[in-house]
């Protein structure tokens, strides 16, 4: 099979390796689309200590099974189409017993410790069969929307994390495929008012067709009053910041509303500096600050659900599609930021 074989740091290439082999308890798939994510971008560039070469990353998949070993459970079948995810749990430990297995402390996932979907086939491990997110999807779904279940089951932890309740604003820092993904999901749950901000006044302008209440750049001098100008003068219910940036966590405590609740949704640069937050905003407001990480298998098939009732407007989000062989050209795309979601294709 082809495969893009990780070797190191900033070195990635079509290879032919040989077709993995069921053992029992495991399926070998055939990948469709695998999505390419800003995090594995970040392991191409600067490595991931899960990640040990040579290795196959990606971990936005759909896959279509092509065998099965011994001791599999019935509910899959040969031709079956699935929806991968990406954070396995152990299933033994505290966190994955109750259900938070984001949070267990192996932190197991497809495209890191296990060979992910940048190639033509791929093998669930036993315990990604097991434990992991996978779930059947139709047979008319496009593929390349189905790869988009895994960030939004991420989406999904975000507002679960922040308790969302419907009838209350919400602003999304950050207008990438996950920021677009948390601005629909806000809509699809009620919130009587979204907002999307970046810094690139081009991306918001390419954006209207989300239908939201206000597309802002947080570089301008008048960002802080427009906010409040939109919320008459209360600030934002829930805040979510889907990019990579101190100042952008620091904005997000200047606009929050009274009783608010700001979730760090990405992470930040492990040598950047530190985020600084005035505690009596906190105090006095009375703001709630939360972070998350990943998905459970349990948000990751609520998002399945999601993408297969066609209830989110998605098709928009695939802007690039390319052939597994092609990946030097979506790589290139994708940290151009030329486009949103840029998805390989296998079948």
């Amino acid at each position: 099979m082809l495969a893009a074989i990780l070797k190191s740091e900033n070195s990635i290439d079509i290879e032919t390796v040989p077709i993995p082999k069921v053992i029992e308890g495991s399926i070998l798939v055939k990948i469709m689309a695998c999505g390419i994510c800003g995090s594995d971008l970040r392991i191409i560039q600067h490595g991931n200590s899960r990640v040990k070469y040579p290795a196959i990353i990606g971990h936005e998949i759909c896959a279509k099974i092509v065998d099965i070993g011994d001791n599999v459970k019935d509910d899959f079948k040969v031709g079956d189409r699935l929806a991968i995810g990406a954070d396995i749990p152990c299933g033994k430990c505290n966190w994955c017993q109750e259900g938070n297995g984001n949070c267990c402390k192996k932190n197991y996932a497809i495209g890191h410790q296990f060979p992910g979907g940048f190639g033509e086939y791929c093998l669930l491990d036993p315990m990604m069969v097991k434990y992991g997110p996978i779930q059947k999807v139709s047979s008319d779904t496009d593929s390349a929307i189905i790869s988009l279940a895994e960030p939004l089951a991420c989406c999904i932890n975000g507002f679960e994390r922040v308790q969302f309740q419907p009838g209350k604003s919400v602003l999304v820092f950050g207008a990438g495929p996950i920021g677009i993904l948390l601005a629909l999901l806000a809509k699809e749950r009620g919130a009587n008012k979204v907002f999307l901000a970046d810094i690139n006044q081009s991306r918001l302008d390419q954006l209207q067709w989300l239908n939201i209440d206000g597309y802002l750049n947080n570089k301008s001098q008048n960002f802080t009053n427009d906010i409040f100008e939109k919320t008459n003068g209360d600030g934002v219910d829930y805040i979510f910041t889907a990019c990579p940036s101190i100042e952008v966590q620091e904005l997000a405590n200047e606009v929050v509303a009274t009783r608010g609740v700001i979730n760090w949704f990405a992470g930040l640069p492990k040598n950047g500096k530190t985020t600084s937050v005035l505690s009596n905003d906190i105090h006095y407001k009375e703001i709630t600050i939360t972070g998350s990480h990943g998905s459970t298998p349990r948000q990751f098939r609520l998002a399945v659900d999601l993408i297969e009732r066609q209830t989110l407007n998605l098709k928009p989000l695939i802007t690039h599609r390319f052939e597994l062989n092609e990946i030097q050209d979506a790589l290139n795309v994708a940290r151009s930021k030329e486009g949103l979601k840029i998805v390989l294709l296998s079948e």
